[in-house]
């Protein structure tokens, strides 16, 4: 792929480091380098057009995107009273990725990328548009938000294979941690903005407000993208899309470092980040915020994140990536019981500062590691992958649900922490294969 293969725009390197990331090719290896210039290497990837114009985009769609999640969570629970409901409409986000991640890879090979963004971004909008019309005119209903919730599942799962792909191509392999860590530094910030500012659209204006913002911020990514210059190659192998798909599950399970690297993505998505879907929950129940409370609550995870993702950026190196990916995920783990048994909001805005940084130091190295362990031709299919490991997750939120409903929140939320904890331990030999 043209654009995969580019050479990269190092000047002045400080110096060079050998990643230690083979990748399999079927049969052949090699080995990725990776120049390490510090700040300078930052700098040059905020001097590129393209790759702030793609930050841009994804920041904007992951504000909105947590501002939704929040808004329909919300709605939901004060509409049924069902943790189980409210978990159930995080599980349809999730549900693409689990169905059709690996598709969705493939195909995204077979297509301008840039050109297959800007419908991405038409869709969302069009989706936002409708619920804002029908909250505005006091015909909003769940179900809508569980088929919206679908809809926006399917856009979730193009952004690994499609717009973080075209960030790889923008600024080559060897800025590809420091990308990662920006681009997930502005996914942690819009953690903090959007579960705020939706808070407190729900406090004043109502689920409707949420939805216009939506609305106002799908437009401005839309625009953003149809300014961006980059253009790959699209393959036009004789292979089709499902045996493409084939092809990247083949390369996952032959390749220790990507397997170990979706088997701590799984664990993670199913005992770790479904929590998430029951902050509001504990908010109203054990701490008695409003929603405005509940949506500052929820920021300080962003918070935490996106302060973690700044130190990552300047002090992660090579060597380290494999034990930030797994430290990250351990710690995340441990911080659950803590948090579900938060005596006031203050020590729980505490523990999800906590669970922010671990989430950091997962979400960037999982990017960074997968595209750096794949080769350049197959970085769609096996980001279809990930995506599909990602999806798995949905499970989980089914789990929590219905252990919320047996055994109530906070101990459901024990119990899922603790059985994330035993799958590490189960799964060491598997993971520990991603690196030193």
């Amino acid at each position: 792929m043209a654009g995969l293969q580019s050479k990269p725009r190092v000047r002045h390197a400080a110096a060079t480091l050998d990643s230690g990331f083979p990748f399999s090719q079927f049969g052949g290896k090699s080995t990725v380098t990776l120049t390490v210039s510090g700040a300078k290497s930052r700098r040059w990837l905020l001097g590129e057009p393209d790759f702030r114009r793609l930050w841009l985009i994804g920041l904007v769609v992951f504000s909105v995107r947590w501002l939704e999640m929040l808004a329909v969570a919300v709605f939901a629970y004060q509409h049924t009273g069902s943790p189980l409901v409210v978990a159930l409409l995080t599980v349809l986000r999730m549900l693409p990725m689990a169905l059709f991640g690996a598709l969705i890879g493939a195909a995204a090979e077979r297509v301008e990328r840039r050109t297959a963004l800007v419908l991405v971004m038409a869709l969302m909008l069009l989706c936002s548009l409708v619920l804002a019309l029908l909250a505005w005119s006091h015909a909003l209903e769940v179900w809508h938000l569980a088929l919206a919730s679908f809809i926006s599942g399917l856009t979730w799962t193009t952004d690994n294979p499609v717009r973080r792909t075209m960030i790889g191509e923008v600024v080559g392999p060897e800025r590809m941690s420091a990308a990662m860590s920006i681009d997930v530094g502005a996914n942690n910030a819009s953690r903090m903005l959007g579960p705020t500012v939706g808070g407190i659209l729900l406090a004043t204006l109502g689920i409707g407000g949420a939805f216009t913002l939506s609305v106002t911020g799908y437009l401005i990514a839309a625009i953003v993208a149809l300014r961006v210059r980059h253009r790959n190659t699209a393959m036009s192998s004789a292979a089709g899309v499902l045996e493409r798909m084939i092809e990247g599950l083949v390369l996952v399970r032959r390749d220790p470092r990507l397997s170990g690297t979706m088997i701590i993505t799984v664990i993670y998505n199913t005992f770790g980040w479904p929590f998430t879907s029951m902050i509001p929950v504990i908010g109203q129940d054990n701490l008695g915020l409003g929603p405005a409370g509940i949506g500052l609550l929820a920021s300080m995870d962003g918070i935490g994140a996106f302060c973690g993702a700044i130190t990552i950026a300047l002090c992660a190196k090579p060597p380290h990536f494999a034990r930030i990916f797994v430290g990250g995920v351990t710690i995340y783990l441990l911080m659950l019981p803590v948090f579900a048994q938060a005596p006031g909001p203050v020590f729980a805005g505490a523990v999800l500062l906590l669970t922010g940084l671990a989430n950091s130091a997962f979400s960037i190295m999982q990017a960074t590691l997968v595209y750096l362990a794949a080769p350049p031709e197959m970085r769609g299919r096996v980001f279809g992958v990930l995506s599909v490991c990602i999806g798995v997750g949905m499970i989980g939120f089914l789990h929590l649900g219905w252990l919320a409903g047996v055994l109530g929140t906070t101990w459901a939320i024990m119990t899922i922490g603790a059985e994330g904890l035993v799958a590490l331990l189960l799964t060491r030999r598997w993971w520990r294969a991603i690196g030193p």
